[in-house]
């Protein structure tokens, strides 16, 4: 299932947000969406999710979701959103248990998204006795157990420390090589980025509006931490990014 936007601006209040959107997020493909503090990335997001409807402008899906699809449109956030008194098992199960699936599927959708995040081990684990990455590996096997059309990652590693944050990056190439799923990334971290995206928009400080697109070719499974390649990507971002950040900066000091 492939996302057309089109002409897309929003406002908050009278003050406009985003501005002339257009974009195609392409199936089975991770888009990477980057911008200095404020521009509308989260916001984006939620309009991508349909949490929100756009000021003007459409957002249309293109195609169909799979047919075992429960939710075309799954987000995971920075803050894991488990809840305590479940274990592993059983916060991953929460998303399927008001659908009509016999509990022979379900008990099979647990399996699968336990085994393809390294979480068999501590189906039992409460979340307190968990670390900060493998809290995130919950989140994102329930996001996976629902088999979303496309998942909408909101600063996913953003809380964790860098050795986790690289860990998990290297989850999410594998999850995607073994079974490519559409997915948007929203992050500040061009490392992360370049990392993970087969696209990469940058957005222009409020009112956000798209001012460089760039494609990268190399395989995703192909990169790694140290890439000079991907260097020379990050390297690029961050120059389109500069003078952007640094105005955007200026005008949150000044508001």
């Amino acid at each position: 299932m492939n996302i057309q936007i089109n002409n897309l601006n929003h406002f908050y209040d009278g003050s406009k947000v985003l501005s002339d959107i257009n974009l195609e997020i392409m199936d089975g493909q991770i888009l990477s969406i980057i911008g200095p503090s404020g521009c509308g990335k989260s916001t984006l997001l939620r309009l991508i999710g349909g949490l929100e409807e756009p000021s003007s402008g459409e957002i249309i899906q293109i195609g169909s979701p799979p047919l075992d699809s429960l939710n075309a449109m799954t987000y995971i956030f920075q803050d894991f959103a488990l809840l305590p008194w479940r274990t592993v098992e059983e916060n991953i199960s929460l998303v399927i248990e008001d659908h009509s699936l016999s509990s022979e599927v379900k008990r099979s959708v647990i399996d699968d998204v336990l085994d393809r995040t390294k979480l068999k081990d501590f189906s039992y684990a409460l979340p307190k006795q968990l670390s900060g990455g493998m809290k995130q590996r919950v989140a994102i096997a329930r996001a996976l157990a629902v088999n979303p059309a496309v998942l909408l990652m909101d600063e996913p590693l953003s809380a964790l420390d860098s050795q986790t944050r690289e860990l998990l990056l290297e989850d999410f190439v594998n999850l995607w090589s073994r079974k490519p799923f559409t997915a948007v990334y929203i992050t500040h971290n061009l490392s992360e980025a370049v990392r993970l995206g087969h696209k990469i928009i940058v957005l222009s400080r409020r009112p956000g509006k798209i001012i460089e697109t760039i494609n990268i070719e190399k395989p995703i499974a192909d990169r790694r931490l140290i890439d000079k390649d991907l260097d020379e990507y990050q390297k690029n971002l961050w120059n389109i990014m500069h003078d952007e950040a640094r105005a955007a900066d200026a005008e949150l000091l000044n508001v």
